[in-house]
């Protein structure tokens, strides 16, 4: 299996992880300069917020970082890591919220590499399982702080009572960017199916929009309610964010190396799935998807509602959010964003087979042959001898596998 694993190393994707490091520092500063400008103005209840989301989205990306280097400490592939793993410097380069620039540096190193000495599949295929940890890690970022971030930054403008083009433009940016963040995820765990399933343009701009559509509605809604209520987000948020969580222990799922670390990565489904819809669990999920976006969906409708009943009362909402145009302008793109979802699933989404899915092993595998034949002494026969049994998969391997069986079963 491991001859038909599709490491591609092409220029395109070496630009997208130069570009993407650009944004993510782009974006560091971007929230050092809101923090500053909140604290300029006396906004100190915002700030506190917004350092609570930026501070635990950091702490929880550093916990998987770390969590994922620690079980595989002695197969590290890049130079810099096995600089700092030489000098035990990987623990404190979490603490010190670092590790996201550490995958980061491991990813630009083997790709340029890659890319320039025109290596071996092996060497590009190192590249391809580093970034799928990174992409995985920008994910949990995207609905740990993106998202939050969002929510917050349309409540205060619904709470203040003031909208200009900029401050629009600037909210279709962050929501058109957290559906990007979704699309290239998408992207990384293509790399898992075989040629004919590769995302095309057509694809990811149908993929891109349907998310676009269906976020934009619920986090206006939550965002919303909290510019009215804000003392019932979050008894709201950990009801639902319970229920979610039960549900994804619910599937059985088995990303972590360890059972008692799994509960973590329930927890941050069901971080995610207050936002939007992720796959967890392998088979046909139809039904899992139609009950969910009928739950969030009816969610939403409720908050908007409240935030409706609410606002009358607070003229300084009405001057901003008319509730009559914002509720059937949400409820139609919602609507849309399911219907396109739809025509997503029918024509365009790979629906790959297990068996068509690549299953990496260890390096000390990648080089043996499917099998192997040996001459029988006595018969002179050539018989097949049977294939040495498979190692199990571990690490990123057996992540970014079960992560793209989930996917595209």
């Amino acid at each position: 299996m491991e001859e038909d694993f599709p490491f591609n190393n092409t220029l395109f994707d070496y630009l997208l992880t130069l570009l993407g490091l650009f944004l993510y520092l782009l974006d560091v500063c971007l929230d050092i300069w809101t923090v500053v400008s909140f604290y300029q103005e006396g906004d100190y209840g915002y700030l506190s917020v917004l350092i609570f989301l930026l501070l635990g989205s950091s702490v929880l990306l550093q916990v998987f970082s770390w969590l994922w280097y620690s079980d595989a400490l002695d197969k590290l592939e890049t130079g810099v890591e096995k600089f700092v793993n030489r000098h035990k410097l990987i623990k404190p380069v979490h603490v010190l919220q670092l590790g996201v620039y550490f995958r980061y540096a491991g990813v630009v190193e083997i790709s340029t590499y890659s890319f320039r000495r025109q290596t071996d599949r092996f060497s590009e295929g190192v590249a391809v399982f580093l970034n799928h940890d990174l992409q995985m890690l920008r994910l949990i970022e995207t609905f740990s702080e993106s998202a939050p971030q969002l929510t917050l930054m349309i409540s205060i403008i619904a709470h203040r009572g003031k909208l200009e083009l900029i401050t629009g433009l600037k909210i279709l940016a962050s929501a058109a960017a957290i559906a990007s963040n979704i699309v290239t995820y998408h992207r990384c765990m293509r790399a898992f199916l075989p040629e004919r399933c590769q995302l095309g343009w057509t694809s990811s701009f149908v993929y891109f929009l349907w998310n676009l559509l269906l976020i934009i509605p619920r986090v206006t809604a939550l965002a919303l309610f909290f510019s009215v209520l804000p003392c019932y987000i979050i008894a709201h948020f950990l009801s639902v964010w319970m229920l979610l969580v039960l549900g994804a222990w619910s599937q059985k799922t088995d990303f972590m190396e360890n059972r008692y670390w799994e509960w973590l990565y329930r927890a941050t489904v069901g971080l995610i799935w207050y936002f939007s819809w992720f796959n967890v669990a392998k088979g046909r999920t139809k039904v899992k998807s139609i009950v969910y976006y009928f739950i969030m969906g009816l969610d939403t409708m409720v908050l908007m509602g409240l935030w409706c009943w609410m606002a009358v009362e607070q003229a300084g909402c009405l001057k901003t959010f008319d509730p009559y145009i914002v509720i059937p302008v949400l409820l139609s793109l919602y609507i849309f964003g399911i219907g396109l979802r739809m025509v997503y699933y029918r024509w365009l989404h790979p629906n790959c087979l297990e068996p068509e899915i690549a299953e990496p092993h260890e390096l000390e595998d990648m080089g043996r042959e499917a099998a192997c034949y040996v001459v029988e002494e006595s018969s002179q026969d050539i018989l097949p001898e049977p294939p040495p049994p498979a190692q199990p998969i571990t690490g990123v391997h057996k992540r970014k596998r079960t992560m793209a069986v989930n996917f595209y079963s």
